[in-house]
């Protein structure tokens, strides 16, 4: 009887080219599922990276500019006691003992996709459940245990309880605004903040976007600490393996304050907050149609911490997401 009253074989035929379309998809996406989208191509990627001396693994206080939180580091140098340790790499599959994670991920996505394409189902249960329900039940299996994976991984190698309690105890700070733009910052600052400060801060904000679209290191390497630009490079040379370029202009700050100041030895440190517009758009490098982003202007509010040493000037230290 013809609709859906079909034999067994007949859906399985017909099935057969459904379930090889939906490995390619898989075999397509999951990897991109596990990156930086291209709507956060900007400078730092939408990654919260860098160090911030001692106060690392701690939450930079909550401002008018960013009430809410600041994300805990995807990539830094800094470990848990200590300032500063050898590059640990970014993200979870980077850092140590990530091999597990990969071997975990590609076993699973690797013998899914195999039992995909040769008929079997993902572990050989597409021909024994009699069903495409099946094989949707064992897609969503593999993708939960993977992403229970990685959840237990990132609970612990970032301390995320050391974020949410500074957060907790720290509270918003008080600061004078005088509308757009930086004001006098944080009555509390053990370290005090000049307005040349807050302009040099405004500069840099314009001066790294600018570099990076151009991508032109050995300017970032006037206006970032040696670990930023290693990110920034990074993301350089993963921008020209795809063959694009980001562009970011127009970048206008539109509120500012001060999180906290500091002095660690001789080092110098301030952390603020920033909501600024700019227009972030990917281009092909070849043809410069836009593969990412628009010509509209965006706003993004980040937590930035710039460092400075005795005779030197401020340098980027660290960029953190907001949630």
């Amino acid at each position: 009887m013809p609709g859906i009253w079909e034999t067994h074989m007949d859906f399985s035929l017909r099935s057969r080219s459904l379930v090889k379309a939906i490995a390619v998809v898989l075999a397509l996406a999951l990897p991109t599922a596990l990156a930086i989208t291209s709507a956060d191509a900007r400078v730092g990627g939408g990654l919260s990276s860098g160090s911030r001396g001692s106060r690392t693994f701690s939450a930079p206080p909550s401002t008018s500019t960013a009430p809410g939180t600041a994300t805990p580091f995807n990539r830094t140098y800094s470990q848990p006691g200590a300032n500063s340790t050898a590059p640990m790499g970014g993200g979870m599959f980077n850092r140590p003992g990530g091999s597990m994670l990969r071997g975990l991920a590609a076993g699973f996505i690797g013998a899914g996709l195999f039992g995909l394409l040769f008929g079997g189902g993902l572990f050989g249960g597409l021909g024994g459940l009699s069903s495409i329900l099946g094989l949707i039940l064992q897609i969503v299996l593999v993708v939960f245990l993977v992403r229970m994976a990685m959840s237990w991984w990132q609970r612990r190698h970032t301390p995320q309880a050391a974020y949410a309690g500074a957060g907790a105890a720290s509270g918003p700070q008080p600061s004078y605004r005088s509308g757009l733009g930086f004001g006098l910052g944080a009555n509390n600052a053990p370290l005090e903040i000049q307005p040349a400060d807050y302009e040099s801060f405004e500069r840099l904000l314009g001066d790294i976007q600018a570099a990076w679209s151009n991508e032109d290191v050995a300017k970032l390497h006037t206006l970032a600490t040696p670990e930023m630009v290693a990110y920034f490079e990074k993301d350089l040379t993963e921008n020209r393996a795809r063959n694009v370029v980001n562009k970011t202009s127009n970048v206008k700050l539109l509120q500012g304050d001060l999180a906290e100041a500091w002095r660690e030895d001789v080092t110098d440190y301030a952390t603020v907050a920033m909501r600024f517009a700019l227009t972030d758009k990917t281009v092909d490098r070849n043809t410069g149609a836009i593969v990412a982003g628009s010509e509209q202007p965006t706003e993004i509010t980040e937590v930035w911490t710039f460092a400075r040493r005795p005779g030197s000037n401020w340098e980027l230290s660290a960029i953190q997401q907001t949630n």
